[in-house]
């Protein structure tokens, strides 16, 4: 007796569909981050050479500042995805390729600053003394930097143009944002010397592109509806 073929299952199952208040990961990341480099930037310049002004209080804002670090770091993964996922079908290999590699780069490289920056603080806090004399605080210190700011600054430009080109090609943005993205990016680009609050212009211009993909999610208005 010839037994019937059952027929196939599905193949494929339904795509996931990504929560509409998703974007918040992106003004999370900007939050986190902001608050990273503006308490970095309030505590390390404080301490002297001689590490007389150095507390445990201050300490203690350093350690605040390295522990939000992972949390901005998942963020902006998620970020990344909101990003995606807003391009759909429309997301050029070209450019989704330079946009995710560089979101990559520049988040092992705040990884690795920060991780330096964190070591340094774990031995001044056991040996501030030895730390100075033997001129690891230093050169600890300058690793940091570069890796920051000019690597991971760097790649946050490359990330930022790439960005701001997926997305006025594919009208996902206005150009009120894409625009100035350019502009911001080329300066974090070609800027031959670090400026303190240089930093924060990754920042802030993920927080307007998440507040308006976030209000446009609400909104259920579609990709591609951008003027």
């Amino acid at each position: 007796m010839e037994q019937r073929m059952q027929p196939p299952g599905p193949l494929t199952r339904e795509r996931m569909k990504t929560p509409r208040a998703a974007a918040i990961a992106g003004i999370l990341f900007s939050v986190l981050l902001t608050t990273t480099l503006v308490l970095l930037r309030i505590s390390a310049p404080a301490i002297s050479p001689e590490m007389q002004e150095w507390s445990a209080t201050k300490s203690g804002t350093v350690v605040l500042a390295l522990n939000l670090v992972p949390f901005a770091g998942i963020a902006f993964l998620w970020f990344i995805g909101v990003v995606r996922d807003r391009l759909g079908t429309y997301e050029d290999r070209f450019f989704a390729t330079v946009f995710f590699g560089s979101g990559i780069l520049f988040l092992a490289m705040f990884f690795a600053a920060t991780a330096v920056a964190g070591a340094m603080v774990l031995v001044l806090n056991a040996a501030p003394k030895l730390m100075i004399e033997s001129g690891a605080y230093t050169f600890g210190r300058a690793i940091s930097a570069q890796i920051m700011n000019v690597f991971a600054l760097k790649m946050a430009g490359v990330f930022m143009i790439s960005t701001a080109t997926l997305a006025m090609r594919t009208h996902i943005l206005p150009r009120w944002i894409t625009l100035p993205g350019y502009a911001l990016a080329a300066l974090l680009l070609l800027s031959s010397r670090f400026a303190d609050w240089l930093p924060l212009v990754f920042p802030l211009w993920v927080l307007v592109l998440s507040t308006y993909i976030l209000i446009e999610n609400l909104r259920g208005t579609k990709p591609g509806a951008a003027g």
